[in-house]
């Protein structure tokens, strides 16, 4: 019997004994290294290459141990299939690992945001009701809610609780537009909030859809379809139904949240506007704080022309008020408008002003209920029912305006 040699040109003397067939490649090998993650091998042989492997190989156990046959090509072919696993791994670890929690972080954040913007709204409207219930100085309140806000803002900009911002004179000038809406939307809503009931404001106002269909289509260029105008009908003729059955019903309070709502929607849209354009040490906390800081020196020296120093504590006592009341009050009512207004404005950033409009209004029904049960203000069946309408249209022209952007996101 003939045996395999190492040299062909020799012939052994003596007959070798049995051995495994692999045991050529035992001693061709002079290390070989095992661990949990990694097999290398290192070969002494000039014919065969070092080779590092990546991956455990495949052992068949049947007796002896039987190594697999390792070539040049079949460690290409073993490092192209690891580098496609890799690819793979970071490919659906980037799914499943980064981009579905991201998404409902994402989500939660929002829902988290809404839920304070609603529940601030709510504490503002009652507090805010009850000062201007028995103090009619819309003005004056207005100039305290801004200055409260004032205060907040140099305050964490002195203790660097939010970096303070480098302003240019020409940001200056671009945010002054913001700042002459907020005031007025603010003032307005004020008037209207101490005229009539929370409710019926909160009802008329239930026509922002309406300004912001109209503001977006002028300032942005967004022009809406007829299915978009035709959701609006129902909002505006719930809101006609409404007013014409209210018990508090006055021109003034009308025409102030009519007021409210051009100028908020306003302020919406041209914060969208300014937040595209802005550099990016500009953002949405900034700008609502510089915004803040500006209509508090806009209407202050409006406040003592047109109304004069009315929240002393000597005059409130002349006038039968209960100072303590007054103050505390007037203050919750200032931090709980601070922080719905930022958090509006964080909102904002995070969704369309047609979108925000949508949810400002779905917000408003909830206030609305808060307000009729807190106040126990008397509803007529005609008015619910008009409210009802206009509601019902804001949930129209949702989803007429979810299937009007399903064409564009896709």
């Amino acid at each position: 019997m003939q045996t395999t040699a190492f040299n062909s040109n020799s012939t052994p003397r003596h007959k070798p004994p049995l051995q495994n067939p692999n045991a050529t490649s035992l001693r061709r090998l002079s290390a070989v290294t095992f661990s949990s993650r990694r097999f290398s091998a290192v070969s002494t042989s000039s014919e065969t290459p070092e080779f590092n492997l990546r991956r455990r190989p495949h052992f068949k156990f049947d007796g002896l141990i039987t190594f697999p046959t390792l070539s040049r090509s079949s460690e290409n072919d073993g490092v192209a299939v690891v580098r496609a696993a890799v690819s793979e791994s970071v490919a659906g670890g980037g799914d499943d690992g980064v981009s579905k929690p991201v998404v409902v972080n994402r989500t939660l954040e929002l829902g988290v945001l809404f839920v304070a913007w609603l529940m601030f709204n709510i504490y503002f409207n009652i507090y805010n009701k009850q000062v201007l219930k028995v103090f009619h100085y819309p003005v004056t309140v207005s100039v305290i809610q801004f200055a409260v806000g004032s205060v907040l803002v140099l305050f964490m900009w002195t203790f660097n609780l939010y970096k303070k911002p480098k302003v240019s004179r020409a940001q200056l000038l671009a945010i002054m537009p913001l700042a002459v809406v907020h005031t007025l939307g603010n003032l307005f809503t004020n008037m209207s909030l101490g005229k009539v009931a929370v409710s019926f404001t909160h009802t008329i106002k239930a026509m922002e859809p309406f300004f912001s269909v109209l503001l977006s289509v002028m300032f942005l260029g967004e022009k809406p379809t007829p299915w978009v105008v035709l959701s609006l009908l129902p909002i505006v003729g719930g809101v006609a139904l409404a007013s014409l059955t209210e018990a508090s019903f006055n021109w003034a309070g009308f025409w102030s949240a009519m007021a409210s709502n051009a100028t908020n929607q306003s302020r919406n849209v041209l914060s969208k506007k300014l937040m595209v354009k802005k550099e990016e040490s500009m953002d949405n906390i900034t700008l609502f704080s510089i915004i803040t800081i500006m209509s508090f020196l806009l209407l202050a020296p409006a406040a003592l022309f047109t109304e004069g120093v009315k929240f002393t504590p000597a005059y409130l006592e002349a006038a039968g008020l209960n100072v303590k009341e007054i103050y505390v009050r007037s203050l919750l009512a200032a931090l709980c408008y601070h922080a719905y207004q930022q958090v509006a404005y964080m909102i904002l950033q995070r969704v369309s002003p047609v979108t925000h409009s949508v949810s400002n209004c779905l917000k408003r029904v909830i206030v609305i209920i808060s307000a009729v049960v807190f106040f126990r203000t008397p509803v007529s069946f005609v008015n619910a029912l008009g409210t009802g309408i206009a509601i019902a249209g804001v949930f129209l022209y949702s989803r007429v305006n979810r299937i009007k952007a399903k064409p564009k996101a896709a």
